[in-house]
């Protein structure tokens, strides 16, 4: 099953892919607790090798409340990626609220030790209405 990549940024030639699911089976609404994953795909279609260092992400929830999320690579790795390399990891978010919404950015570096700051397109996090 291919997936469908809802939402796309790029920065200086790095497309940032994002596709986003609802996971009832992780969820519990009753007690306030939703939960989403999402697929990044993040392609070098530059013409330098870069590495991803750190990442940052703005989360939001339906109240308001923001988390800010600062950490080293993605998923445990820190990927070297050549002109027309991909690179792809899944992870996931919860909330306290029913939807929200995440963004942020990636700083690679460059082979010549200068940063790039790679957006992460914003998305939203919407779980289906349930019966009440």
């Amino acid at each position: 099953m291919k997936e469908l990549f809802q939402h796309a940024a790029i920065t200086d030639g790095i497309t940032v892919r994002v596709a986003v699911n609802f996971l009832p089976e992780q969820s519990q609404p009753a007690l306030g607790k939703w939960f989403w994953v999402y697929h990044i795909r993040i392609e070098n279609g530059s013409h330098e090798t870069v590495r991803l260092h750190t990442r940052h992400w703005r989360i939001t929830d339906a109240r308001g409340a923001v988390a800010h999320v600062d950490g080293e690579g993605v998923v445990g790795e820190q990927p070297l990626l050549r002109p027309g390399e991909a690179h792809d990891y899944v992870s996931g978010c919860p909330l306290e609220t029913p939807y929200g919404s995440m963004e942020g950015f990636y700083t690679f570096h460059r082979e010549d030790g200068s940063p790039l700051e790679v957006r992460i397109p914003f998305f939203p996090l919407s779980a289906p209405a349930t019966a009440g």
